[in-house]
């Protein structure tokens, strides 16, 4: 009998999240049983567009702490949770220094440093802010990585606040492992983990990146044949810019040369070398 990794997400389900998250998140929470009710998300945006603790706030009474660097967002943010004195709005950018990382700023509240359910979506640096959390220690971490970057692929963006790359599902898995997470489910954008100790519940026998990942729709996957012909295949165009690659427009070997190099005769095989020397330079 073959087990089904993936199995968490025949839970996924959405009320505000994106790509089924509500219901894994609740599926989680019930297999690691006893929650504490509190949950963390940074950038919030206005608390329920798209939102991964919307429905723990609105529907199970969580206590949460929300954090929104824009001043808009975090203005509806506050309007929204005005008459829920469960709700903290909190109006930052969380960081990874010591002045502005996540545990200094929730010291300044309440919350428990081992509570429910943390959700990082800050499009660029949530691998190195979440790296900076050492304090608070949440029982399941939902964290989004690049969909556009394939499964094997190790990728981590610079700590940089000017920079919008974000990581790989592969980086995030490995930064989780050094923290004391395992992974357990892998939406199309957000990867989940739970602490080590609550693994064994939930019976996955192989929970790496290829096993959980279900959905690469935005990875675009670029290889070359032996003339040299470049190939583009699978979704074809910049995840967040819509503009298409042109496979056209990709060629590095001028279409005289785009020939095995072993049909080469001499002529040829001293121009494609003069040809790759000038290429190398460019």
């Amino acid at each position: 009998m073959t087990t089904n990794n993936r199995w968490l997400l025949d839970h996924a389900a959405n009320v505000n999240s994106q790509n089924g998250e509500d219901g894994i998140i609740a599926k989680i929470l019930e297999v690691i049983g006893q929650p504490v009710g509190w949950c963390v998300e940074f950038g919030a945006w206005d608390g329920s567009y798209l939102s991964n603790t919307y429905d723990l706030i609105s529907s199970r009474g969580f206590s949460a702490v929300l954090i929104e660097g824009s001043e808009r967002r975090f203005r509806d943010l506050r309007n929204k949770f005005a008459g829920n004195p469960k709700v903290l709005p909190i109006s930052a950018f969380v960081g990874f220094s010591t002045a502005d990382n996540l545990d200094t700023v929730l010291a300044k509240t309440s919350i428990p440093e081992d509570f429910d359910v943390l959700s990082i979506d800050i499009d660029g640096n949530d691998y190195h802010v979440w790296k900076a959390t050492t304090r608070y220690r949440p029982r399941l971490v939902v964290i989004e990585y690049n969909p556009t970057i394939p499964t094997a692929v190790d990728f981590v963006q610079p700590a940089d606040m000017n920079v919008n790359q974000s990581s790989s599902l592969l980086a995030l898995t490995g930064l989780a492992r050094e923290k004391g997470y395992e992974l357990v489910a892998a939406t199309l954008a957000n990867a989940l983990f739970v602490r080590s100790e609550y693994f064994s519940a939930f019976g996955i026998e192989d929970n790496s990146p290829a096993a959980l990942r279900a959905d690469e729709s935005m990875v675009t996957h670029i290889f070359n044949g032996m003339d040299g012909t470049v190939f583009i295949r699978g979704s074809g165009r910049l995840g967040w810019h819509g503009i298409p690659y042109r496979q056209k427009r990709m060629q590095l070997v001028a279409r005289p040369f785009r020939r095995f190099p072993d049909t080469f005769g001499p002529i040829m095989r001293k121009l494609a070398k003069a040809y790759r020397s000038v290429r190398k330079r460019v």
